[in-house]
């Protein structure tokens, strides 16, 4: 035997002492378990040639029997509507739509920046002088209109008006006048307390209805009348035709002369409150020395009024 050959047997003999040979029973264990898994991996083979096959066959009958419809809808149950999503916005129109009528209906599109749209009128802040009506030619008596802080009504009663916190501003004038057939230069036949108010949008209606019922529930009362301490009585009178809306009540006192006696006459004032708007004009007709109220004559000067105010928020 060579060196060379005898060298090599011995190094392979020292390799296979250092070496422990694996027991009988683990060398099974081994030989199972690739076993297994070269069972296992055919099985997987096998079922995916099976599916593949299945899957190609579905499909060659889907196209001899032509295509399959879908499933039809389910529609939701009647009672519970579905709700749309908050962050969805709605889908935009082709156009605006026109209802049966044919005329198209407002789609709230912004005016173009050239519209010639007029501005809407600009609520008043305050009453000036232009909202009191100017006496006819023959009304008047020389004595110049003049404003002052005073009352608008008599009292009535204790009535007290919730409006009045609708109040932006109330100017009184008083005015004295002459009938027609008067000569220039006598005594005046009567005289107003005029009074405009400006109120806080639906407050001026709220007025009138506060003052019916304060008419309503002073039938009597003592002392009305300019001084005249005998008892008047009150009442509410037919009215319509003036602005939007009006109250007429008349205060009927027994006449007296200057010393307190009753004369068997009667002093009549007539008190009209107008609105126009958001506004009430008050003509409170207070006589002259006595004098009575001529209806003719407050019904045209109440036109007189309800057209200056008019012609003020115009």
């Amino acid at each position: 035997m060579s060196r060379e050959l005898s060298e090599l047997y011995r190094s392979l003999a020292e390799d296979a002492d250092g070496r422990t040979l694996a027991l009988p029973e683990e060398l099974r264990g081994r030989a199972d378990r690739r076993a297994r898994r070269r069972i296992t991996g055919t099985a997987l083979g096998t079922a995916l040639l099976v599916g593949g096959l299945a899957t190609g066959t579905g499909l060659v009958l889907a196209e001899e029997r032509g295509p399959v419809a879908p499933p039809a809808a389910v529609e939701p149950p009647s009672s519970v509507p579905a709700a749309p999503t908050a962050s969805t916005p709605p889908a935009a129109t082709a156009g605006p739509v026109v209802p049966t009528g044919g005329t198209p209906r407002a789609t709230g599109t912004p005016a173009a920046a050239g519209s010639t749209r007029a501005a809407p009128p600009r609520a008043p802040g305050r009453v000036p002088d232009r909202a009191f009506f100017v006496q006819a030619a023959s009304n008047r008596t020389g004595i110049e209109p003049s404003f002052r802080d005073t009352d608008a009504l008599p009292a009535l009663c204790d009535a007290r008006y919730r409006s009045d916190a609708g109040i932006v501003q109330r100017r009184t004038r008083n005015l004295a006048y002459k009938l027609p057939q008067t000569p220039q230069g006598y005594v005046p036949d009567g005289s107003y307390a005029h009074t405009v108010t400006l109120y806080r949008p639906g407050r001026a209606d709220e007025f009138l209805r506060e003052l019916r019922a304060a008419v309503r529930g002073c039938p009597t009362q003592p002392g009305v009348g300019g001084g005249n301490a005998s008892t008047s009585r009150l009442r509410l009178l037919a009215d319509a035709g003036f602005g939007d809306g009006s109250v007429l009540f008349e205060i009927r006192t027994p006449a007296r002369d200057i010393d307190g006696n009753p004369t068997g006459g009667g002093e009549v004032r007539l008190i009209r409150a107008i609105r126009v708007d958001d506004v009430v004009t008050v003509l409170w007709e207070q006589g002259w020395e006595g004098t009575s109220s001529p209806r003719s004559q407050v019904d045209a000067d109440s036109r007189r009024a309800v057209a200056a105010i008019e012609d003020w928020l115009r």
